[in-house]
């Protein structure tokens, strides 16, 4: 793969970023000279407080078809499998956690096919729409053997439970963008022409929330997927505790009181 300074795109919308992945030939592989320019990416937007939400999309006709096979040679004295595990630990898992880690939150805008890892990348957003026609594809096991990986498991237990993830992740089936609406997947699915326009609508949106609102609500959702329902509401408690004393809600009953939007400073 050509270290291009072309791999990804980006752009501003006030204080919004957009990142767009851009290797369109091939569908947007996640080739790994294009996540080491994610990884940068994210970080300098994580250090610029002007930002309040993000938008991940391809370039294209797809969002990522995931790994890029064409790529992986083994090096010497060092087995496939063992090279891949370790660039995951080193690079691919890192670009996940980062995602979920941002100060901010972010959407996904999958325009097209979202394949392999592709789709641990899209789930790792904080509110994920796609273009009808687009569709998310588990080949992992029942077209090369392995299980899926980027967080592609938890994510799909916890949204779409058991059943339907084991089902996905053996059978291979195609699952559309508005199936996957239907089965609590993703926030929407949109005309593919307004893709664009609904996904910087919602980051738009998102922007003005309380500049803490996404890792908040990360994290009591993280909680409560392995919480007892006292515990869930122990930690209820204590984040209101430290929540309600914030300037932020005092900004809201404002608000709230005066019959107005609030207006929450930026981070």
């Amino acid at each position: 793969m050509p270290d291009t300074p072309d791999l990804l795109l980006q752009e501003r919308h006030g204080d919004v970023a957009v990142l767009k992945l851009n290797i369109p030939q091939r569908l947007n592989p996640l080739a790994m000279p294009l996540q080491e320019r994610l990884r940068a990416a994210l970080a300098a937007l994580a250090a610029d407080r002007s930002v309040r939400a993000l938008v991940i999309t391809g370039e294209g006709k797809a969002f990522c078809v995931g790994a890029d096979l064409s790529s992986m040679q083994p090096a010497s004295g060092q087995s496939l499998g063992e090279q891949t595990a370790q660039a995951m630990e080193a690079l691919s898992n890192r670009l996940i956690q980062d995602i979920r880690e941002l100060p901010f939150p972010v959407v996904s805008a999958v325009n097209g096919p979202c394949a392999g890892a592709g789709v641990g990348l899209a789930l790792a957003a904080d509110v994920v729409v796609a273009a009808r026609s687009a569709y998310f594809y588990l080949p992992f096991m029942p077209r090369l053997g392995i299980v899926p990986d980027l967080g592609t498991t938890w994510f799909l237990e916890r949204f779409v439970g058991r059943a339907r993830a084991v089902g996905l992740s053996l059978l291979g089936d195609r699952l559309s963008a508005e199936q996957a609406q239907q089965w609590g997947l993703i926030w929407g699915a949109v005309d593919d022409a307004n893709l664009a326009t609904e996904a910087l609508a919602l980051a738009q949106r998102l922007a003005r929330l309380p500049a803490h609102a996404a890792q908040e609500i990360r994290a009591v959702y993280e909680n409560a997927g392995q919480a007892s329902l006292v515990d869930q509401m122990r930690l209820e408690a204590e984040r209101q505790r430290q929540l309600i004393d914030r300037p932020t809600f005092a900004e809201g009953v404002q608000a709230f009181l005066g019959k107005r939007e609030p207006v929450f400073p930026p981070r």
